[in-house]
């Protein structure tokens, strides 16, 4: 039996707030407590040297990592790769991203993360393949089709056996009854990469779905008379939405405006979106046979196909915090609060995860005041 530890000597946010002048208890690799002032005598200490401590952070879109995609290896070894990856940058609970691929790949990475116990990877994100041809980005549009009968059974199958499966879809490829099917099952359902009206989006979110998937980005946009996808999503508050915060996929004033427009209680949460490179020092990666070439300039480096389409990202969750905070002028704690409790909210697990709360998961991340990773744990003495 593990003893309880205290931690100080660092500022602490909770996942919502900060609490100045606190110190977080854990045992066992859980959360005890937040409490005031110093630690109770005769309790063992670990002290921090300044700076800030956190959950760790949680990314909900997570295509690869070190030099691999999730797409080109969905096995347990591929799994361990990616998490490690991401786990020097905050991130210590995700979900491996499959980009629309063949049934028999989405299979096998389905058996991958059921039969895994890699530590971080706490469900799966299926992001294809019933999207839109129309907004396909960097997907492959011959791979897209209709969401049928047999994708539902699988689907909610495959939710009982990962705990959490959330699916991307676009209203052109997924009807309401199959949604409203798979959302009453637990499936977390986004609309995503869809070039739908507003009214198609909400007739999807009315069956269920209740996020969008990379707000902006492969999705109809916002307009005076044509609300589209972006205005759907924005002007309803039983609708989450992941944002990329890089730089290149959402220009900073067009995020401002959303973040300050979002109705409430659903939040915009940070992901990252992160493909092959992250934790890896190669310039280029192959993404469904196409080269993808990394250019370091600017905040955050990028990643296109050969015709200048953006493929992914080559963030991670630190990175877009700090670029919330020094780019696009939002308070840390509200920046801290979109890595942490808020996709923790969207995936209902905020009980247990992206919180200092009794019970929950001790993962914390130990960051400089200006946002820089100084150490991860996972909880443990």
């Amino acid at each position: 039996m593990m003893s309880r530890l205290a931690i100080c000597g660092a500022r602490l946010f909770d996942g919502t707030a900060f609490r100045d002048g606190h110190h977080l208890v854990i045992e066992d690799g859980r959360v005890v407590a937040v409490k005031p002032g110093e630690p109770e005598a005769g309790m063992p200490v670990r002290h921090l040297e300044g700076g800030i401590l956190a959950p760790g952070f949680i990314d909900v879109q997570v295509n690869g990592g070190g030099g691999i995609l999730l797409n080109d290896d969905p096995s347990p070894g591929g799994l361990a790769r990616i998490a490690s990856a991401h786990r020097p940058h905050g991130t210590t609970a995700l979900l491996p991203t499959l980009i629309t691929d063949t049934k028999e790949r989405l299979l096998a990475a389905i058996e991958a993360v059921a039969g895994s116990s890699v530590a971080g990877v706490i469900g799966l994100h299926l992001e294809g393949p019933h999207l839109d041809p129309a907004r396909k980005g960097a997907h492959r549009a011959d791979l897209m089709r209709p969401l049928g009968d047999d994708d539902v059974a699988l689907y909610i199958e495959a939710k009982e056996r990962l705990g959490i499966l959330l699916l991307t879809v676009a209203p052109a490829n997924a009807r309401p009854e199959a949604v409203r099917r798979l959302t009453e099952a637990g499936v977390i359902v986004s609309i995503g990469h869809a070039n739908c009206t507003a009214e198609e989006a909400d007739a999807l979110f009315d069956a269920g779905a209740h996020g969008v998937t990379h707000l902006f980005n492969a999705m109809s946009g916002l307009t005076h008379r044509e609300p589209g996808l972006v205005g759907a999503a924005l002007s309803r508050g039983d609708v989450w939405g992941g944002f990329i915060a890089d730089g290149h996929h959402v220009d900073v004033r067009a995020l401002k405006i959303a973040l300050n427009a979002k109705q409430g209680p659903g939040r915009l949460f940070l992901v990252s979106d992160a493909m092959a490179l992250v934790g890896s020092d190669s310039n280029t990666f192959l993404l469904n046979g196409r080269v993808v070439r990394r250019d370091r300039t600017g905040y955050c480096p990028k990643l296109t196909l050969e015709d200048g389409t953006l493929a992914g990202s080559d963030t991670n969750m630190a990175l877009s915090v700090r670029f919330l905070t020094e780019w696009a002028g939002v308070p840390l704690e509200d920046a801290l609060r979109r890595a942490t409790a808020d996709p923790a909210d969207f995936l209902g697990v905020g009980h247990l995860r992206g919180r200092f709360v009794p019970g929950a998961c001790a993962d914390y991340v130990h960051l400089s005041e200006t946002g820089t990773v100084l150490a991860v744990s996972r909880g443990e003495a």
